[in-house]
């Protein structure tokens, strides 16, 4: 099996890699510390030194900061427990009329307001956007993502999750 350096995990990540090389890392099996390659070059992304426990999305994470395991964003912004839904402390935008939907479907067929609805959940601080849902106006805020940071750090990876605090 073939292990790949940190760098090279680095350019995957970034999507900098040539086709064929990206191509045949991902069709590969996965060297067995891919994960800490990868983690540590999140880590090296960020600017704050609370460690990453879990990447949730390109710029969201579970990091274990002095308070407990939070959800936080690559700029640094915490949005709480990581066991809460970190949408509900977000910056959100919803498109649920014609003028706000155009800017998305400039050219073609909008879906209609009363039935659906785009929202764009940001992070308050930077404005990045880390999740868009449409669904029906109305539809309850969906947590759709709860880890068992335990059980993956203990089952998957062998290791203990660090402790907290």
């Amino acid at each position: 099996m073939t292990s790949y350096s940190q760098e090279t995990i680095r350019d995957l990540m970034a999507g900098t890699l040539p086709w064929p090389q990206t191509r045949r890392i991902m069709s590969a099996y996965k060297d067995e510390d891919r994960f800490w390659k990868a983690l540590a070059v999140l880590q090296d992304r960020v600017a704050w030194a609370d460690p990453i426990l879990l990447p949730i999305s390109e710029h969201l994470f579970i990091a274990q900061t002095a308070g407990g395991r939070v959800t936080k964003c690559e700029c640094g912004h915490e949005f709480g427990d990581y066991r809460q839904n970190w949408k509900l402390a977000a910056a959100v935008l919803v498109r649920d009329n014609d003028a706000l939907l155009r800017e998305i479907y400039p050219t073609s067929d909008l879906p209609d307001p009363e039935w659906m609805e785009l929202r764009e959940f940001l992070c308050p601080s930077c404005g990045v956007i880390h999740e868009v849902e449409a669904c029906a106006p109305g539809y309850p805020v969906l947590h759709e993502f709860q880890p068992d940071l335990e059980g993956f750090y203990a089952d998957w990876l062998g290791r203990p999750l660090p402790a907290e605090g």
